[in-house]
């Protein structure tokens, strides 16, 4: 069973400090979304106002044709898994997953069959009858999921759950919660500081900051057009390279943009008549510029520090001004620091970012 969610203008404040301004969202049946941002964003508030743990100021939250923000969180047909695994140490898994239907007196046969449905989807069944100290982190991970989908809800909501777990067991935890979804096709809502959680698990991503949301869209879509400097050097992996523009002359084809560390670069813009040089910012991802072979001509770059990483070398170094930038080598490269390297851009790949930091993409986009 899934459950669409709408979020309809809300905002939350506590006396006069605003935490969250005028939050409106759509998610649909089934849909994993994952709000995505800094500490302090808001993220996990907006998460809680929907499980009814946070009080709504202003605005509704509906699951389903239902309202629910003035429902107590029991009645709101939700279940939230927690960054703490909050299991009972004297309970065994099967009691720690069953104690909240027993609470409400679901029949004893039913909680029986909910409890093992849970146990087979996480494959956790051999672990019924273990207490939880003598499970891993990752298991008691598990448990705690599984006692979110013994009560069958319209939607689950997670609060950073794998924030506690070693670099490792993230990766393959975060596999299986992709999986979970799969099998069993419910509304999803997960909350996370780490991009790469979100670029892996979400259907669409929620980036939020200063209590506002800067951009909604698929993984691919928000990492190859972000809609703000802020999305472009909070998502990826090295952040996105900015250098300062000095001036933009634009012509039929596109417009010139002059730096003092890449020279002019011809790209296929379609800015806005109103669109200044003044602060603004020329954007690349180390992907979209490479390394040029021995005595082929570019731009000049001397490399600082070279970071190894198998498939891929990520050289970081400066430009001609000072300006430091990063280039995405092959894993072969043998450069090393104090090196001159020479440099190209795949100007279709660029960005510009406008002194109120809303982004132009290459394309006209």
């Amino acid at each position: 069973m899934s459950a669409s969610i709408e979020i309809a203008n809300v905002t939350k404040r506590y006396g006069t400090l605003s935490v969250l301004d005028d939050i409106s969202l759509s998610i649909k049946p089934g849909e994993f979304v994952v709000f995505l941002g800094p500490s302090g964003c808001g993220k996990s508030t907006l998460l809680r106002m929907i499980a009814g743990l946070e009080d709504v100021t202003q605005g509704t939250i509906a699951v389903g044709d239902q309202r629910i923000d003035t429902l107590p969180p029991g009645k709101r047909g939700v279940a939230m898994v927690f960054q703490s695994y909050a299991l009972y140490p004297h309970m065994t898994v099967a009691q720690n997953m069953s104690f909240g239907l027993e609470n409400i007196k679901v029949p004893k046969k039913e909680i029986v069959r909910r409890v093992r449905f849970a146990a087979e989807t996480l494959e956790i069944a051999h672990l019924l009858d273990r207490k939880p100290q003598k499970l891993s982190g990752g298991q008691r991970q598990r448990v705690a999921i599984g006692r979110a989908i013994v009560k069958e809800p319209k939607a689950f909501l997670f609060d950073e759950p794998l924030s506690n777990l070693d670099a490792a067991l993230r990766g393959r935890t975060r596999l299986e919660l992709a999986q979970l979804h799969t099998r069993l096709g419910s509304t999803m809502i997960f909350v996370t500081h780490d991009q790469v959680e979100a670029m892996t698990l979400a259907d669409r991503i929620v980036v939020m900051h200063n209590r506002k949301i800067e951009q909604i869209g698929t993984p691919i879509a928000i990492y190859r057009r972000p809609a703000t400097r802020f999305v472009a050097g909070f998502v990826g992996s090295p952040a996105m390279n900015f250098i300062p523009v000095r001036n933009i002359s634009q012509n039929g084809n596109g417009a010139s943009i002059d730096t003092a560390g890449l020279g002019t670069l011809d790209a296929a813009f379609r800015l806005p008549a109103a669109f200044s040089s003044e602060g603004a910012t020329l954007g690349i991802r180390a992907e979209d510029i490479s390394v040029l072979p021995a005595g082929q001509p570019g731009i000049p770059l001397i490399v600082e520090v070279v970071e190894r990483l198998g498939d891929r070398t990520l050289v970081y170094g400066r430009l001609s001004d000072g300006t430091r930038l990063t280039a995405e080598a092959d894993g072969r490269s043998e450069a090393s620091a104090s090196d001159r390297l020479e440099i190209a851009l795949d100007t279709s790949a660029i960005h510009l970012f406008g002194a109120d930091g809303v982004a132009h993409h290459a394309d006209g986009g």
